[in-house]
């Protein structure tokens, strides 16, 4: 993809108050494209189990988003001027009445930003920038279009995308926030319209992963326990199996031996029999006697699994599958058991149950947590903002200023004239004097930021990094103009429940 130039100019703003409330937004619903992600709480402790996993490897794995190509640079014009299609609006940002007696002179980050991490159609694991922000449920991100939207595969939303507040070298303090469903302007889910690269993400409250210790427990226990298990079935020798059969008196579940589906049921009495479990269909195992039957009860045992939605999906088995009423995805095994001849035994086995106490916890609704910063449309130009972003990729010649690892952030007026690039479908961005790179795309622009209060209003996010004076460094950075289309994205997806994952 292409990386713009963009020319300099514009004079600068100064901050006041915002109109509050959304009544004078643009309410085309034919504007909003609206695009499932997590499509249950099984499905989003899956993902962040993914990301969790070994101590959140793939969170430390994944390197910044790489939508631009830095040898390829294009020139941004000089749009004219900006054209409010609405009222200006704003709504005001979760926690606006917390004040602080800070006299400090440095930039207080805000507690909302972090990253979102994201699987792409290649299957690399990407990040990009973003922050929380006001809305009805408290569940709410704002961050760049192609932070959402994989622009290189039709615009399909990426895969396993979550949001870290707060991340740090692989922590994750406020929680792992699992996408729900991504709200963006239909120009740019279907034609890749760089004019309205921006998304906004609801999010099931976040959870907190790690730290729980495996524990071995009965299979009461285990049927009992709600949260992450394990039924594991580990092979054993035949001493191991009569020895555990002995003990609990032949009618221990956790003991069994695999024959195949075709044998010779024979009565506990015959001559070297062994007790079998034999795995069958629900129809099978509901249709089995459950009175006496060659000296033993049948049907006698089944056992749950808990997958993931892929899983489900793909098993062929006899087991019988459900999605609970939590949203789990589950598949039952039924077992009958019988004895049989010893030729017919292809093995043995002990299942082994375990529960992890305290692995899973919920972190709350992510406005609750962090906060959430305002937001305001058809703001005039040439006024002042503070960009925060991760910026992490070298510049065009080579050179690296950034890591990633901490935030940073940009402060100044925006360019009074809108400026575009018809090589990117733009003609609607303002820009922004800074030299922050790609990584800090996504971040929020805050118009009116309280440094006391680290809480300001959303009024762009990060989309372009451009060289303005041509010395193959990024100087000047570009988002979308926000105006009353953007302002009915932003409502409708405000207005959008998610709920828990655990």
């Amino acid at each position: 993809m292409k990386r713009i130039l963009i020319p300099a100019g514009g004079a600068v703003l100064a901050t006041g108050l915002l109109a509050a409330g959304l009544a004078g937004s643009a309410t085309a619903t034919s504007d909003i494209a609206k695009d499932p992600m997590a499509t249950s709480a099984a499905n989003a402790k899956a993902i962040a189990d993914f990301w969790a996993d070994n101590n959140n490897a793939a969170l430390k794995a994944a390197t910044q988003s790489n939508v631009w190509d830095n040898a390829d640079v294009a020139k941004l014009k000089t749009a004219g001027g900006y054209s409010a299609d609405t009222k200006p609006g704003s709504a005001a940002p979760i926690g606006e009445e917390k004040k602080s007696s800070s006299k400090s002179q440095n930039v207080n980050m805000p507690k909302t930003i972090g990253k979102v991490f994201f699987v792409n159609k290649k299957g690399e694991k990407k990040w990009c920038s973003a922050t929380s922000i006001q809305s009805k449920y408290r569940n709410l991100v704002a961050t760049a279009g192609h932070c959402v939207y994989d622009t290189a595969n039709n615009a399909d939303t990426m895969d396993k995308w979550v949001f870290v507040p707060g991340y740090y070298q692989g922590k994750t303090p406020y929680g792992i926030y699992v996408g729900k469903q991504a709200f963006t302007h239909y120009d740019f889910a279907v034609y890749e319209d760089y004019d309205r690269d921006y998304a906004f993400v609801t999010v099931y409250n976040g959870v907190y992963l790690g730290g729980g210790k495996a524990k071995q427990v009965s299979k009461s226990e285990y049927d009992k326990f709600q949260g992450l298990k394990e039924a594991k079935d580990v092979a054993i020798t035949a001493a191991e199996y009569q020895k555990c059969v002995d003990l609990h008196g032949g009618e221990t579940p956790d003991c069994w031996a695999k024959t195949d589906t075709k044998v010779d049921v024979v009565g506990p009495d015959y001559p070297g029999a062994v007790k079998a479990f034999t795995e069958v269909t629900k129809e099978q195992y509901d249709a089995a006697p459950t009175g006496k039957k060659n000296g033993t009860k049948a049907p006698t045992q089944t056992k749950t699994d808990f997958v993931t939605e892929s899983e489900y999906k793909a098993y062929k088995g006899p087991g019988y599958r459900k999605i609970d009423s939590k949203g789990n995805f589950t598949i039952t095994h039924y077992f009958i058991k019988h004895f049989v001849k010893k030729t017919d035994v292809k093995g043995y086995f002990k299942t082994v149950f375990t529960i992890v106490e305290g692995w899973v916890k919920d972190a709350g609704r992510l406005g609750d947590v962090v906060g959430g910063q305002g937001f305001a449309w058809n703001q005039p130009t040439g006024k002042y903002v503070r960009v925060f972003g991760y910026p992490a990729s070298a510049h065009p010649d080579g050179h690296k200023n950034y890591t990633g690892i901490t935030p940073k952030w940009c402060y100044g007026k925006t360019t009074k004239k809108l400026v575009g690039s018809a090589a990117k479908k733009i003609e609607e961005h303002v820009a922004l004097k800074c030299a922050m790179t790609e990584g800090a795309d996504g971040g929020p622009w805050l118009y009116n930021y309280k440094n006391s209060k680290r809480l300001g209003y959303v009024n762009g996010v990060t989309s372009t990094f451009n060289d303005q004076d041509g010395n193959n460094r990024v100087d000047y950075i570009s988002s979308p103009y926000f105006d009353g289309e953007t302002a009915s994205i932003y409502k409708a997806a405000a207005n959008s429940w998610s709920g828990k994952v655990v």
